[in-house]
């Protein structure tokens, strides 16, 4: 096929991973509105956000080995549908427990999505140039999507309604259906075995169950008898689903590509990187507001620097790929992500915007150098007609690393804020919130004015405290990842040839992988 198809096809896939991250956080801001409409229950709300999270974290496993198996263009598209049924039904819903279920879908068609957008780009193009510049451009719309996502929200919440942000994913879903369907060539892989329902089973029981703990654990408490039995029941899960792809005539994971030590380091890197950058995504938002009193779509739009320097340093990093190796450029690249969370760690209360601003450009930066460079390194490893899979394990290492970061660093975020806030003297029997920075401001009413001005301002040093708090543990996972990178990632630079195994062109243009000789 040409190469301006190709990139048409490119831009095509680009674009359903960008309503993908944009759909993930759209109603983040949404909240105060979707309650005065609906009048949700907390829980309610929390499934509302979570939803989508839970089931693309849950299914995006299984769903990259039925891309494998019956066509990754047609695992997009159905994808795409399911996305644009559920926005139908959360859109008209009038009750709680129809977006619930709209949410979930969207997380099933994004399931199906995700996995396919990067396989395909990786089946379009062979080794070289082309290739890092296609997964550069997938990995940059993957980050900027779920940063635009609050700032669309905004726009529409305060434009129009909550509704507005199932409303809009719908026509662009359908102009990229149809040009997915007109652009984007079918391909699979060749193997000829039945598909692993088994393994499947035991890997969305698994993942649905570990994401669940994670996303009920900072509120459930994390010793409490679900969330421990969540746990165990992941273990159990993925235990049994390990052993059986171990002992499976036709497992649906590349079992040999996964003892590949660049791959098993790369996809950790990835996880790595996803825990100490959304995690301080969540934690910033929160200050943003909460310190620095700004709107929802106001701190939305405080965190578009973040996108810039990731443009900024994908750009960079293509630049010198060719002189420098994949071990060079991720490790560089989490380092500046350290230095980021370095200057986060040194907040103070008068710290304000500015501080925020260069963590954002030096962890921009950081993560546009390494994220698509280890994601490039993930997909060297594995052969043609596993791509599928191989994207989906890529996709669940970042969704499970993403969100326990939220979770951890939320977690210590409001262990540091309540901790402070108990130290606070208060007039006897004063019942003073001291779990959030919203639970104390509610309870100042009730102080003297003396006693309500001292309070909030050390709510605020409190909380000002635990996000610098957060970004020493970020710093740390980002320090343990960016020597893993150094000592683990050296050697081949493309993993297994993707010739290995081609990939079976179906119903379209051939999808032509080189031979050994031509690479």
């Amino acid at each position: 096929m040409s190469r301006a198809r190709a990139w048409g096809a490119v831009v095509v896939m680009c674009l359903g991973l960008f309503i993908l991250g944009v759909d993930f956080t759209v109603l983040n801001v949404a909240v105060p509105d979707l309650q005065r409409d609906m009048r949700p229950s907390m829980a309610q709300v929390q499934w509302i956000i979570d939803g989508y999270a839970l089931v693309l974290g849950g299914c995006v496993l299984a769903a990259g080995a039925v891309s494998d198996a019956y066509g990754r263009r047609r695992c997009f598209l159905v994808g795409l549908w399911l996305c644009a049924m559920a926005c139908l039904v959360g859109a008209s819903a009038h009750a709680p427990w129809e977006l619930i279920a709209a949410r979930c879908g969207m997380g099933a068609g994004a399931a199906l999505m995700m996995p396919s957008t990067l396989s395909v780009i990786v089946s379009l193009f062979p080794e070289g140039p082309q290739r890092r510049k296609a997964v550069s451009l997938w990995a940059l719309v993957a980050g900027a999507g779920t940063l635009l996502g609050p700032v669309a929200g905004g726009y529409l919440v305060e434009h129009y309604s909550w509704r507005a942000g199932f409303w809009a994913p719908i026509p662009c879903v359908l102009v990229t259906m149809a040009a997915a369907a007109v652009v984007v060539p079918e391909s699979r892989g060749l193997r000829n075995e039945p598909i692993d329902l088994t393994g499947m089973g035991w890997s969305t029981a698994g993942f649905l169950a570990l994401v669940w703990a994670i996303i009920e654990g900072p509120d459930r408490g994390w010793t409490t008898a679900p969330i421990l039995g969540a746990f165990a029941a992941a273990i159990v899960l993925l235990a049994a689903f390990a052993r059986h792809q171990r002992r499976c005539a036709a497992p649906m994971l590349p079992i040999d590509v996964l003892k590949d030590t660049r791959m098993r380091t790369a996809t950790a890197v990835l996880a790595m990187l996803s825990f100490a950058v959304f995690g301080a995504l969540f934690v910033l938002s929160l200050y943003l507001q909460n310190i620095l009193h700004l709107s929802a779509a106001q701190a939305g739009q405080r965190m578009l620097p973040l996108s810039a320097a990731m443009a900024v340093g994908v750009a960079g990093a293509f630049v010198v790929s060719r002189r420098c190796s994949q071990r060079a450029l991720v490790t560089a690249g989490l380092l500046a992500v350290f230095c980021g969370f370095a200057v986060l760690a040194g907040a103070g209360p008068g710290s304000g915007y500015g501080r925020v601003l260069l963590f954002e450009l030096l962890a921009g930066l950081g993560v546009g150098i390494a994220a698509p460079t280890a994601t490039e390194a993930v997909m060297g490893c594995l052969p043609a007609d596993r791509t599928g899979a191989g994207s989906a394990i890529n996709d669940a290492t970042r969704q499970i690393g993403s969100a326990v970061g939220v979770a951890v660093q939320g977690s210590i975020l409001t262990s540091v804020h309540a901790d402070r806030m108990r130290a606070f003297p208060t007039p006897p029997g004063a019942d003073v919130g001291v779990h959030s920075l919203m639970s104390t401001a509610a309870s100042t009413p009730r102080l003297p004015p003396e006693v309500r001005a001292r309070l909030v301002a050390h709510s605020q040093d409190a909380f000002v405290a635990g996000v610098a708090s957060a970004a020493h543990a970020a710093m740390l996972v980002t320090a343990l990842a960016a020597v893993a990178a150094w000592r683990r990632l050296g050697g081949r630079d493309s993993g297994v040839p993707t010739s290995a195994a081609p990939t079976e062109p179906v119903h379209g243009p051939a999808l032509t992988t080189p031979s050994p000789s031509s690479t």
